[in-house]
Order: C-alpha cells, then sequence, then structure tokens
C-alpha cells in the first residue's frame, strides 16, 4: 500500500473496530470505577493482560531493558492510573475523550526537545490549534464544573506522550512482548499507588459486581489485545500517519456514546473546542505523511 492512498475494505473495517473497541471503552470503564477506584481498576486491567500474553512473551534484549521499564512507568503506570482518574472525576465521557488526543502534539514538542526532530509552520498551526481547542473546551459548563479533571486529563496526556517518545528509540521488542511486559512492570507500581492513595480500594474490589470486573475484562481484552493488536496489524500494511486519522473517530464515538447512554450534555464549547483539538491532531498526521517523517505516534491512548 503506498503513502498516498488510504484505507479501503477490510482495513476500513478494522480501523472502524479499532475505534468503536476504543470509544467503548471510555463508558464500560466509567461503570466500572463507580465501584473500584482508578489506580486499582488499572492494576486490575493490567493483571489480566499480563495472565494473558504470559505463556507468549520473551524476554527482551538486554539492552532495551531499561527503556522498557520507562515506558512501563510513564505509559502503564502514570498514563493509565491519572487517565482512570481523570474519567472518573470528569463525571462525563466527552471531554476525557478529546482531550487525551493532546498527547499528539505534546509528543511532536517533545521528540523536537529531545530527538532534535523539526516541523515546518504547518505542523506548529496543528499545535496549536489543538492546545487552544483544550482552552475553548474548557469554557463548557459540563467541563467548568469539574475543571481538576481536564488538568488530570492533561497530565494524562503528557505521561503517554513521553512514553510515545522513550518507544521510538525501542528495538527488538514486539507488540506482545512490548504490552506483556509493560503490564509486568505496572502491576506492582500501580498496587502500591492504590495502597497509599486509594485506601479502601480493595474492600471496594471485594464487593464488585460483574459490573466492576466486567469493566477491567473489557480494558484487558478488548481495549488492550484487541484494539492495539489490529491496531499494529494496520500499521504493519500501512504508515502510522495515515492510520491515525481514521482513528480521530475514537473520540467522536466516545462523544456520542456519553450523549445516549451517560447523559452527557455537551455545549458549543465543546463541540466548538473538540473539533479543534481533533483537527490540530488530523492537520499533524497530514503534514507527518507529506513529509514522510517518522511518526510521531507509535502508542494511541485509550482509557
Amino acid at each position: 500500500m503506498t503513502a498516498g492512498a488510504g484505507l479501503r475494505g477490510r482495513d476500513l473495517a478494522l480501523a472502524l473496530v479499532i475505534c468503536l473497541c476504543w470509544a467503548f471503552n471510555f463508558l464500560t470503564s466509567a461503570h466500572a470505577l463507580q465501584e473500584i477506584p482508578p489506580f486499582l481498576f488499572s492494576a486490575l486491567r493490567m493483571a489480566i493482560v499480563l495472565a494473558l500474553l504470559v505463556a507468549f512473551m520473551r524476554l527482551p534484549p538486554r539492552s532495551q531493558w531499561w527503556r522498557l521499564a520507562g515506558i512501563a512507568m510513564f505509559t502503564g503506570v502514570l498514563h493509565f492510573g491519572t487517565s482512570f482518574l481523570a474519567l472518573k472525576l470528569a463525571g462525563n465521557l466527552s471531554s476525557p475523550a478529546i482531550v487525551t488526543q493532546t498527547y499528539v502534539p505534546m509528543a511532536v514538542l517533545l521528540a523536537w526537545w529531545r530527538l532534535g526532530e523539526r516541523f515546518a509552520w504547518r505542523t506548529a498551526l496543528g499545535i496549536g490549534l489543538s492546545f487552544a481547542g483544550v482552552l475553548v473546551l474548557g469554557f463548557d459548563p459540563m467541563v467548568l464544573d469539574r475543571p481538576l479533571a481536564l488538568f488530570v486529563m492533561l497530565g494524562s496526556s503528557l505521561m503517554v506522550a513521553i512514553g510515545t517518545v522513550l518507544m521510538r528509540r525501542m528495538t527488538g521488542v514486539g507488540l506482545v512482548d512490548q504490552q506483556g511486559w509493560t503490564a509486568a512492570l505496572s502491576v506492582l507500581p500501580l498496587l502500591a499507588i492504590s495502597a497509599m492513595v486509594e485506601p479502601d480500594g480493595f474492600a471496594a474490589l471485594r464487593e464488585a459486581s460483574w459490573i466492576g470486573w466486567g469493566g477491567a475484562v473489557y480494558a484487558a481484552v478488548f481495549a488492550s489485545l484487541l484494539g492495539h493488536g489490529l491496531f499494529f496489524k494496520l500499521v504493519q500494511r500501512h504508515p502510522v500517519a495515515q492510520v491515525t486519522p481514521y482513528l480521530l473517530m475514537t473520540p467522536v464515538f466516545a462523544v456520542l456514546l456519553g450523549i445516549v447512554f451517560w447523559g452527557d450534555r455537551p455545549g458549543p464549547a465543546l463541540w466548538i473546542g473538540g473539533a479543534m483539538v481533533l483537527g490540530g491532531v488530523l492537520v499533524i498526521a497530514i503534514r507527518t505523511l507529506q513529509k514522510k517523517r517518522p511518526p510521531v505516534a507509535e502508542v494511541t491512548p485509550e482509557v
């Protein structure tokens, strides 16, 4: 498939499945977080991923251990833990689903700072548009009612952006090994954080219903294994920057699910700000594809 061709047929259907898996993860996780606290929920998700992959994992090259540990800390622990915290604090699906996409412009800026990757004015315009969209989105009454959630989600996006930059230099580690070892290295830190900040977490876990446990299983199986597995299959056939625009349907689906099943009532500021955020990410992806630069996002954050 050439860099200029779009996704068609089966690959387009796979992209749609990925978006639906990740969008429904916002809904199922939001329900589960009413029973299980965020960091413990993240640990449970990682433990399920590890249990499913441990038989297929291989030891990574010795030179990659520290890099893999950094990816696990920033992505597996800090990103997932704080993204679930933001989802719980927000009380809606719409704003977290949109704001999490700011990891893309953050990753571009970090790659410029740490890796010396330059970008032209159109990419800079996309970065500025995304961050301006967050400011506009922040004036929506639904977001203003719980502003802390917005800052926590921005912090979560920064964590996964750092993980993305670390991943750019990782070699000799496949998708299964990466997911499996990220989970393995994340479970204990997540449990430790939960024990410190969620003292009643294990009691809540014992009392959790099928909704809480089902949310964790869905996050592990459908969001992590199926969603990221299909994404890996797509980027074997197409440049990452070519796939990214299709995956921007994830927050759109999540917003629609929030309206239909969660009671979200986004106002004009969220619609306009959300369009600016996603429009900026789209500009970055298109410019990356046109210039045939290395992709800025080998990971795709979803709660």
